[in-house]
């Protein structure tokens, strides 16, 4: 199944469509994919999705933002997260800072609610992936991990995590099977049908539930 998304602007300014331009044509095709996702779920429990794509450069992250942003102006609570503890860029759209966040959580250092920035935006809340670390796979594997995603499913409505493309190395892989669904964000133009397959295959044999595609144009 695709969840269709057309035209999304390529600057900065106008990154967050969805809150800047809320009646637009583009906000629409992210109301859709929260529609889309939504009806792809027969678990009316299911609350954490990860957003991710076969390579970088493909748009996963602003995705990701501006479908956090349409589910919270439908009054859904919401928490984004960035666990692509690599090269996050999340804490750059929103402007806010990023010198603590998700790994504080995972060693321990922080807890949950301390770490999370309640945005501007009415039922939005951003945890960035805060300082670099070492070991992205040793923390996003562990068992802190998973309670922190039980933890905030209880709280929130829907947590969306934006995770780093899922052919490049394992961390994707090893959140995806802790996630209700996953999203795959296809680039138009750019991925090829091979790494679009390969990605699919990838996340199948992690035993993800692949809910659909954004068609990134």
């Amino acid at each position: 199944m695709v969840l269709n998304r057309k035209n999304v602007a390529s600057s900065k300014s106008r990154t967050l469509v969805a809150y800047s331009h809320p009646e637009s044509v583009l906000s629409e095709q992210y109301n859709m994919i929260h529609a889309n996702i939504k009806f792809a779920m027969n678990d009316k429990n299911s609350r954490t999705f990860l957003i991710t794509s076969p390579s970088n450069g493909e748009g996963k992250t602003t995705v990701a933002a501006n479908l956090a942003v349409s589910m919270a102006q439908q009054n859904e609570k919401v928490l984004l997260i960035d666990a692509n503890l690599r090269n996050p860029y999340l804490h750059s759209i929103f402007n806010i800072s990023n010198s603590i966040g998700l790994t504080n959580v995972l060693t321990g250092s922080a807890l949950l609610e301390e770490v999370i920035y309640h945005t501007e935006i009415r039922r939005l809340d951003i945890l960035p992936s805060g300082l670099a670390t070492n070991n992205p796979v040793e923390l996003l594997g562990s068992k802190l991990m998973d309670e922190l995603l039980n933890n905030a499913s209880q709280r929130y409505d829907v947590v969306l995590i934006d995770s780093h493309s899922v052919l490049e190395i394992i961390d994707t892989k090893l959140l995806a099977n802790h996630c209700d669904g996953v999203v795959l964000v296809i680039k138009k133009g750019k991925t090829n049908s091979g790494k679009a397959k390969d990605a699919k295959k990838v996340l199948e044999f992690a035993k993800a539930k692949i809910v659909g595609a954004v068609l990134n144009g």
